[in-house]
């Protein structure tokens, strides 16, 4: 078509409308063009609402591991995230409005975007080589590959930056108070102790009002630490359990671990096991441990009935690592995590 048409004077502010143009000199009148303005708004809007689909399966799952504010998990009588729909179109209102509906920024931006996750796609697969090197999965990719991807990428981002620097400005606009946000939802913790000190040291003489300011912050520290985990325990050795415990204090804000074994027959539950889970217990004052002794089949199914039982989300239960012979994938025990 374009070489037919090499001689079509198209004139500058129709240019991002270049194949409904051609269309129309194709054939007398213009019902090709709508048939390809139709086609082309049909395909962008499939792309849109699967935009609004993957990015409230990302947004739910990041809240429920406590990286965003858990008011985004709220959802309507038909059961959809309706605040993250609303945050979502927000910022894709707000993007379109700073660059001024200019494609070229917006496709900048995306492209800067998209360049981001590829580097982090290959930055973890290193993390997976050098920790979890013994996992079991279905794809590999040799060292040599992976780090020629992560540098493709960095060359990618460098270069768009470098033809647009704006962009990256408006990309920066969005990603920083993001990870801001990450960032403060992780620490809030330590965030929040920091105005309990101040306070405790600044109105010494007002009892009254200290106490209940500080038993109020308190309080939202003891309901973050109140989500109890769970460790499903093969009968480790102390010693294990004791890394489990390490892991919990570095890593989680609960109060509470909750030790399942799973066994056929009672004569196969660990002697030590007990024994091993009280010593821990005194150990680590500060974290209460519980032992539950639970007769089955470890799998998919007994992992969302414990979940279901103990009121903890799979998310926060943890798993050691599974030997050869483990009959599921790790995707498959619904969000459970392994820590050692």
């Amino acid at each position: 078509v374009l070489g037919n048409f090499h001689d079509i004077q198209i004139p500058e502010h129709e240019r991002d409308y270049l194949l409904a143009i051609l269309a129309e000199h194709v054939f007398e009148g213009p019902w090709l063009k709508i048939l390809v303005s139709v086609d082309a708004a049909i395909v962008l809007s499939g792309a849109v609402l699967t935009s609004f689909v993957g990015v409230t399966g990302l947004i739910r799952r990041m809240t429920l591991d406590r990286c965003l504010p858990q008011f985004l998990l709220r959802t309507n009588r038909r059961g959809t995230s309706h605040w993250i729909i609303l945050t979502f179109l927000i910022l894709c209102i707000s993007i379109v409005l700073a660059t001024g509906g200019e494609l070229l920024s917006l496709a900048g931006v995306y492209t800067l975007s998209f360049l981001s996750v590829m580097c982090l796609f290959a930055m973890g697969n290193m993390l997976l080589k050098v920790r979890r090197g013994r996992l079991r999965r279905d794809y590999y990719a040799s060292w040599p590959i992976v780090i020629a991807a992560f540098f493709a990428t960095i060359i990618g981002i460098v270069g768009n930056i470098a033809m647009k620097p704006r962009n990256f400005l408006f990309f920066m606009y969005y990603f920083v108070p993001t990870v801001l946000t990450v960032i403060v939802m992780l620490k809030r913790e330590d965030l929040l102790k920091i105005p309990l000190y101040g306070l405790n040291e600044a109105v010494k003489k007002i009892n009254l009002w200290n106490q209940k300011i500080g038993d109020a912050i308190r309080g939202k520290i003891d309901e973050i630490n109140a989500q109890a985990v769970v460790f499903f325990t093969r009968g480790d050795s102390a010693e294990n359990l004791n890394k489990v415990m390490l892991y919990v204090m570095e890593n989680e804000t609960t109060n509470r671990v909750i030790i399942i074994h799973v066994y056929d027959e009672e004569k196969n539950i660990p002697e030590n096991l007990k024994k091993d889970v009280d010593y821990l217990d005194k150990i680590y004052p500060e974290i209460k441990m519980d032992l539950v002794l639970r007769q089955g089949t470890f799998g998919p199914k007994l992992v969302d009935t414990l979940s279901r039982e103990l009121q903890v989300p799979e998310n926060y239960m943890f798993i050691g690592h599974p030997g050869h012979d483990f009959p599921h994938n790790i995707a498959d025990l619904g969000g459970v995590r392994l820590i050692i």
